[in-house]
C-alpha cells in the first residue's frame, strides 16, 4: 500500500479477530490489539512478549519486535514508567516517522495521544488497504473451501426439513416440533467439527421470513417456504461463505412456487450480466426491473415492506460485508472482486418470503460461480 503525499507510514493498532484490516496485512490471529507499521514496504508489528514467538513464525512481517524492548527504551530516555503510547513513539522515532496513515476506524484516544506526543495523523476511508477487495488466488480458494463446509451443512439441514413429517400444519422432527433452534444447531455443530463458526443463523420459516434478517424461532410451517442463510467465518484462514438455500417441505402452493421461479429468474439476470467494468447499480435495476414486471410490487404495506428492498449483492472476505455492492447505488465491479448474488421477494400478507445467494467471483469475461449446492425448493 503507498502512503498518501503527506505520511510517511502506515499504522494499525488493533487485534486482528476483530479488525480485518489488521489480519489481512499481518496474516496472524491475536486476540489482543498490537501495532503494525508499514513504511516503503517494509511491515513491523510490535508485539507483546506473550505473542511474540508465534508472530515470528506465524505473520506476515519483515520484523517482529518486542513492546518491552520499546517500554524499557522509553522509560530510559524519560525516567519516568511509559504508556504504551511512548513505546509505540520510541518506535516511530527510531524509524524517523513523523504522519501517520491510519484507518478510519483508528482509536481517537489513541490518535490523540499521538497528536499529543507530535505526530501527524490522517484517517483514510474504507477500503484502508486499496487491493484488498480483489482476492487473490489463495484467498478464492479459502472462500471456496468456506462454501463446500457451507453447502455440507445447508444438505444436512435440508435433510432434516425433508426427513420430517406433519401434524397440524408444523413439522415434527425426532425431538418433536421441528424448530429453527433445533435447525441452527444441527447447522453449527457440522461446521464447528469442520473449524467453522456460524453466528446469527437464519432459519426463517414462514412470514418470519419476511423480515430478511430475522433468525427465525420456534416450530416450523409445513408448506411455506423456510429460508437458510448461513455464512461461517473459517477459524483457519479468517475467510467467510455466504450461501443462502429456501425450501419448503410438502406440496408448495402455486403462489410460492411462481415466487421461487421469479427470484431465480432474477438470479440469472445477474449471472447475465455480471463481469468487471459493470456498474453493480445496473445489474441492481435489472433484478428490480424483472420482478416489477412479473406483478411483484415493492413498497411498503399495511406499515411493512414488501417486494424486492434489499440489495442484490455485497463483497465479502474476511467481513461479511464489505465492497463493492451491487445496489441502488454506482459501484464499479472489478475482476478479483467476490460478490454475492442474492434477490429476495417478501411478501407478509402471502405468509412468507424467498431468498436465493451464491457466491461469484469476478471476471474480465464474466463470473465463476463458487457456490455448488443445488437449488431444490421443495423437499
Amino acid at each position: 500500500m503507498s502512503t498518501l503525499p503527506d505520511t510517511d507510514a502506515v499504522m494499525i493498532i488493533a487485534d486482528s479477530e476483530s479488525d480485518a484490516d489488521m489480519l489481512y496485512a499481518s496474516g496472524l490471529f491475536a486476540p489482543d490489539a498490537y501495532t503494525y507499521i508499514e513504511q516503503d514496504g517494509k511491515k513491523t508489528v510490535l508485539m507483546s512478549d506473550l505473542e511474540i514467538d508465534r508472530a515470528r513464525v506465524q505473520s506476515k512481517a519483515d520484523e517482529v519486535l518486542s513492546l518491552t524492548v520499546y517500554t524499557k527504551r522509553a522509560e530510559d530516555r524519560s525516567g519516568e514508567k511509559s504508556q504504551f503510547m511512548d513505546a509505540v513513539a520510541e518506535l516511530l522515532n527510531e524509524k524517523k516517522i513523523h504522519a501517520l496513515l491510519v484507518p478510519n476506524r483508528f482509536p481517537t484516544g489513541y490518535a490523540d495521544q499521538l497528536r499529543e506526543r507530535g505526530f501527524t495523523v490522517q484517517a483514510k476511508a474504507d477500503p484502508f488497504w486499496n487491493q484488498r477487495p480483489m482476492k487473490t488466488a489463495d484467498e478464492v480458494a479459502a472462500i471456496a473451501e468456506a462454501s463446500r463446509h457451507t453447502e455440507s451443512a445447508i444438505r444436512v439441514a435440508i435433510a432434516a426439513i425433508s426427513e420430517a413429517t406433519v401434524k397440524d400444519g408444523i413439522l415434527q422432527g425426532p425431538e418433536g416440533p421441528l424448530t429453527s433452534e433445533y435447525i441452527k444447531r444441527l447447522l453449527h455443530i457440522h461446521l464447528l467439527e469442520r473449524d467453522c463458526i456460524a453466528q446469527h443463523t437464519i432459519v426463517a420459516g414462514g412470514i418470519q421470513g419476511c423480515d430478511p434478517h430475522n433468525a427465525g424461532s420456534g416450530p416450523l410451517p409445513a408448506n411455506a417456504p423456510i429460508i437458510l442463510d448461513v455464512f461461517p467465518k473459517s477459524m483457519k484462514t479468517g475467510y467467510f461463505a455466504d450461501i443462502t438455500r429456501t425450501v419448503i417441505k410438502g406440496p408448495a402452493p402455486d403462489v410460492f412456487k411462481r415466487m421461487y421461479d421469479t427470484v431465480l429468474e432474477g438470479q440469472e439476470q445477474v449471472f447475465s450480466r455480471l463481469k468487471a467494468g459493470i456498474d453493480g447499480k445496473e445489474i441492481h435495476e435489472a433484478v428490480e426491473n424483472l420482478f416489477t414486471s412479473r406483478g411483484y410490487e415493492t413498497g411498503e404495506k399495511n406499515g411493512r415492506m414488501q417486494g424486492f428492498f434489499h440489495g442484490t449483492g455485497h463483497g465479502f472476505g474476511l467481513e461479511i460485508h464489505e465492497p463493492p455492492r451491487i445496489s441502488k447505488n454506482t459501484d464499479l465491479l472489478q475482476a478479483g472482486h467476490i460478490v454475492t448474488n442474492e434477490p429476495g421477494l417478501y411478501y407478509p400478507e402471502l405468509g412468507g418470503g424467498i431468498r436465493i445467494e451464491d457466491n461469484t467471483f469476478v471476471t474480465e469475461e464474466g463470473y465463476v460461480n463458487l457456490t455448488q449446492i443445488e437449488k431444490m425448493f421443495e423437499v
